[in-house]
């Protein structure tokens, strides 16, 4: 069943986000289901240590969720620095580990109005909500896109 835009009215293919069109949000039907994942963090050992992430994002007040990519979907960052590292580097604060991330790919900062990420330079850009962006304020529900790795933002 293809999805109309509420804006321009391009049709998408079924289960898009985003219209490919103008970049507009399509929403989901009412009694549509959700597939959840489950989100978890890796800690010193290595091993994943499911969290709930609304008590994360009301922790820390905002946080990053791997949602496609990797083989990681649902691992979570919590955004709680005023500037944090994105890229293929090992110590990046949210290391991606794929030749489609530039090792210095991206920065979360905090600045007086919420948090923005930055595109540092990067070969394959940083995407959010489908655009490619140099700058960008963060809102809940963004989808930002580094390489192959599709991320929520998520905020309380």
């Amino acid at each position: 069943m293809a999805v109309h835009c509420p804006e321009c009215g391009f049709v998408n293919p079924e289960g898009a986000n985003y219209c490919q069109k103008c970049g507009a949000f399509l929403g989901r039907p009412e009694g549509t289901d959700e597939p959840t994942t489950m989100t978890y963090k890796v800690d010193e050992t290595g091993e994943y240590t499911p969290i709930d992430i609304d008590e994360e994002v009301d922790k820390s007040g905002a946080a990053l969720v791997i949602r496609s990519g990797g083989g990681r979907a649902g691992e979570s960052f919590p955004v709680d620095q005023e500037r944090m590292s994105i890229g293929r580097t090992p110590d990046a604060a949210v290391f991606l580990d794929d030749v489609t991330v530039s090792r210095n790919h991206a920065l979360i900062v905090q600045r007086q109005d919420g948090y923005y990420i930055d595109d540092l330079g990067s070969l394959n850009g940083t995407y959010v909500n489908r655009r490619r962006i140099e700058s960008h304020r963060l809102d809940d529900g963004d989808e930002i896109q580094i390489g192959k790795y599709k991320l929520s933002y998520l905020e309380k």
